[in-house]
């Protein structure tokens, strides 16, 4: 498979064209960014780590039989995907309370949400990521009713995977967010990435934070952190 021009830079991943036209490069960065690009730094291995555990997490739910655009991982830095058109929705889950949530509802951190929630935010960095509805969604032409249907019934999937993997590895998933996209075949597949980066992470026993937040929060430690997470599921980074 031959990389060819760079197709989109991110905050922290570049996309490029191969000579196949339904599989694209995944380059993983050291870049480092919050609040929609206000925070940005270049934190060593991070580019590495992110893309050796999002190679491990989709496989995992392949494994699982929930279809995503990964199909191998090329180096330290760069992944094999399918070609997908990105549904400009994100879909993001909550088993317990963090973030904005918190803060849009004045609720208490870390309370148990039961039945988790879902939520859909569109993919906007200059309107910060607007919570929408099913509705919106449709009546914009953003996806379709079919479409929304089956990214939340594989978002809950993807709940049921993970909490579970990580649980058994003392570790709690907080929330997360996944993005969804159609194939040449049209079939809607999981897409972009599964790291630390888009979820929320923390030590079953002491509640320690695992995950971006560290950035967001000025703890330091955070590829050290995401690599403590790799090694508790069982990957390797050396």
């Amino acid at each position: 498979m031959e990389k060819r021009e760079e197709l989109y830079s991110g905050k922290a991943k570049s996309v490029f064209k191969t000579d196949d036209p339904d599989r694209f490069v995944l380059s993983f960065r050291d870049d480092t960014s919050a609040f929609d690009g206000l925070k940005v730094e270049q934190l060593a291995r991070k580019g590495m780590v992110n893309n050796k555990f999002n190679a491990f997490i989709m496989e995992k739910l392949q494994a699982a039989g929930i279809p995503t655009h990964f199909e191998a991982l090329l180096n330290d830095t760069e992944s094999l995907v399918k070609r997908l058109d990105m549904i400009p929705v994100e879909c993001v889950v909550r088993n317990i309370s963090a973030g904005s949530l918190v803060k849009r509802l004045g609720v208490e951190e870390g309370l148990e949400l039961n039945p988790p929630t879902f939520e859909l935010f569109l993919k906007n960095d200059a309107l910060h990521d607007p919570m929408v509805n099913e509705s919106l969604a449709q009546s914009f032409g953003w996806a379709t009713a079919e479409q929304l249907a089956k990214m939340k019934a594989l978002t809950f999937e993807v709940n049921t995977v993970l909490k579970k993997l990580f649980l058994d590895a003392g570790i709690l998933l907080v929330d997360y967010k996944l993005e969804f996209g159609v194939f040449s075949d049209g079939q809607v597949y999981l897409g972009d990435e599964f790291s630390p980066d888009g979820c929320r992470l923390w030590d079953k026993d002491t509640r320690e934070k695992l995950d971006k937040d560290r950035f967001r929060k000025g703890l330091g430690n955070v590829v050290e952190a995401y690599e403590e997470v790799g090694r508790r599921l069982g990957m390797q980074f050396d």
